[in-house]
């Protein structure tokens, strides 16, 4: 079983007992979250498409840690001009551990 969830503006498959690396959600790491924007759910050959989310779907997973992503470095320069400006950015992430997924 088997179900696509949306949070943070992406799109994820998600499967009982998968580590999954999501945008930064609040809460305290071992706490659980409840993620209630299902898109798709299959089973064996059944599979049931929300429109555009499914009522009484929940996927239902643990924090288990808050982590910063990959640096990205923004360097910018004009040729000849002697102008060089150099920056960096970390995106804050979660990783989740899905638990179950759950009727009602």
């Amino acid at each position: 079983m088997y179900a696509i969830i949306k949070t943070g503006g992406y799109q994820f498959k998600v499967e009982q007992g998968m580590k999954l690396m999501v945008p930064r959600l609040t809460g305290e790491e071992g706490a659980a979250h409840v993620f209630e924007e299902v898109l798709l759910v299959a089973k064996d050959d059944k599979v049931v498409v929300g429109h555009p989310f499914i009522d009484g779907i929940k996927v239902v997973a643990k924090i288990v840690e808050q982590t910063k992503g990959p640096k990205v470095v923004i360097f910018k320069r004009k040729r000849r001009k002697g102008y060089q400006r150099k920056t960096g950015h970390r995106q804050h992430q979660t990783w989740v551990l899905i638990e179950k997924i759950t009727k009602g």
